[in-house]
């Protein structure tokens, strides 16, 4: 049977007290209506239809995939946001799966469990269910004595013994088709106004057609994220489950409660990450290596046996072998070769250090590129900053000595095997095996080959 998906996301999210719309609100560094969107497509295998406000369209562009945004511009309801996908679903499936951008945590997997429709095909409608004793504000799901579903009752009005109920609506249901579409013509409208997509439930009932549900086994993804308290229980409990699969797969946390990896990040075995590490982004981590503690490394690609502490990488490549930190900061485009040592407080900023190099510590190099072997003396600066804004290049050789306190006044060039002397100001190129000295620099003597 042909199945497709669709997303409530038109909701404001009031209760948020934020000018972002809910479904955009960040969950381990990707907003909400991401993580629903991924989870539709791997329950149907194709895009999802979503259900956004007139005053959305930033959504459209954080889920280009999917398949087609539908408005609701009055926000009268589930059922009635639901009522609004029908010209887009109308004839083009026989099922639909119904889910809601503020259950952010069921999986794909839990949503394709609940596409299998436990009668065989006969149900209208194959609702999620959840059994705890917290009920988080969903409805709960009132059974007869036959253990079939009757309704499914708001707790704002249920009464005494309707309360002691303990399995609740999670908010996911799949309708046949037809059915959904010529019931949602018939709700009735609420007290409040709004059309509510529960009220099928009773609907099916009283016209005797068959319901069914799903138990949603792990309780932690029954979550609906509607104040920022909800956002950082999610975060915690998404956490958890990014560090369980790590662990599983062979890296090690020395304390995964403030280990912090995101869903892209991709890392090698027998990688250690010491405590208060975050990982985030499309970030790539080797084999072997030693991250943290109190480090951050943001979309950047690290090569195997690389150790970072301490320090912030961000748009970086570090090659195998490399050391960077404590304190130390990489910006967008440093390219680290192999054997590389960055000691505490050095930035680099899109140079490259090549194989070998060693910069201790208290540098800056900016708009650089460093041959293999160089050896940056303490307090070590490219004046990268030129004219209107432009950023002006250094090129240094290999095996140059670059004394303490040296100033490189780019454009500049300076031979390999040559050396600057401590504090100089080089504004002119030196050539290669040569000692340059002083402020402005000169040229004083050549250097032994060996």
């Amino acid at each position: 049977m042909e199945l497709e998906s669709l997303i409530l996301a038109a909701g404001l999210g009031t209760r948020m007290h934020s000018r972002l719309p809910k479904a955009l609100h960040p969950l381990g560094g990707r907003p909400l209506i991401r993580w629903v969107v991924d989870a539709c497509k791997h329950a149907t295998g194709k895009p999802p239809f979503v259900v956004i406000g007139p005053e959305m369209g930033a959504i459209r562009d954080v889920v280009p995939d999917a398949a087609e945004f539908v408005e609701q511009t009055e926000r009268l309801g589930t059922g009635h946001a639901v009522l609004q996908a029908r010209q887009a679903l109308e004839g083009v499936c026989d099922r639909v799966l119904v889910t809601q951008v503020d259950m952010t945590l069921l999986t794909g997997e839990s949503l394709k469990r609940l596409t299998v429709d436990p009668a065989e095909g006969k149900s209208v409608l194959t609702l999620l269910t959840l059994t705890t004793d917290r009920s988080r504000g969903f409805g709960r799901i009132i059974r007869d004595e036959q253990g079939q579903i009757k309704e499914i009752v708001e707790e704002s009005h249920a009464t005494s013994d309707q309360m002691q109920a303990n399995e609740f609506n999670v908010g996911a249901y799949v309708f046949d088709a037809v059915w959904l579409w010529e019931s949602l013509a018939q709700l009735p409208v609420s007290p409040k106004g709004e059309y509510y997509l529960t009220d099928l439930v009773g609907m099916a009932v009283s016209q005797g057609r068959s319901l069914s549900s799903v138990s949603l086994d792990d309780v932690s993804q029954g979550i609906g994220i509607n104040t920022h308290e909800h956002l950082a229980e999610a975060e915690s409990v998404l956490r958890r489950r990014i560090n369980k699969e790590w662990l599983v797969r062979g890296v090690s946390m020395i304390d995964p409660s403030t280990t912090y990896i995101g869903p892209e990040v991709q890392i090698g075995t027998d990688t250690v990450i010491y405590p208060n590490t975050h990982l985030e982004g499309r970030t790539t981590v080797g084999e072997g290596g030693r991250l943290g503690p109190s480090t951050i490394i943001r979309d950047s690609t690290l090569g195997s046996d690389c150790r970072v502490e301490a320090s912030v990488v961000e748009g970086a490549t570090l090659e195998d072998d490399v050391a960077v930190g404590p304190f130390s900061h990489l910006r967008k485009g440093a390219y680290l070769c192999r054997g590389v040592h960055l000691g505490n407080f050095g930035e680099v900023k899109n140079s490259r250090l090549g194989p070998g190099v060693k910069m201790g510590h208290f540098s800056y190099i900016g708009d650089a590129n460093l041959g293999d072997r160089v050896n940056v003396g303490a307090g070590t600066i490219t004046c990268n900053f030129g004219r209107n804004g432009v950023k002006n290049h250094t090129e240094v050789g290999a095996d140059v000595f670059i004394g303490s306190d040296s100033l490189l006044v780019a454009p500049l060039r300076i031979g390999r095997r040559a050396a600057t002397g401590a504090g100089s100001v080089v504004t002119k190129d030196v050539p290669e095996g040569a000692l340059a000295v002083g402020i402005p620099a000169r040229v004083i003597r050549k250097l032994d080959d060996d």
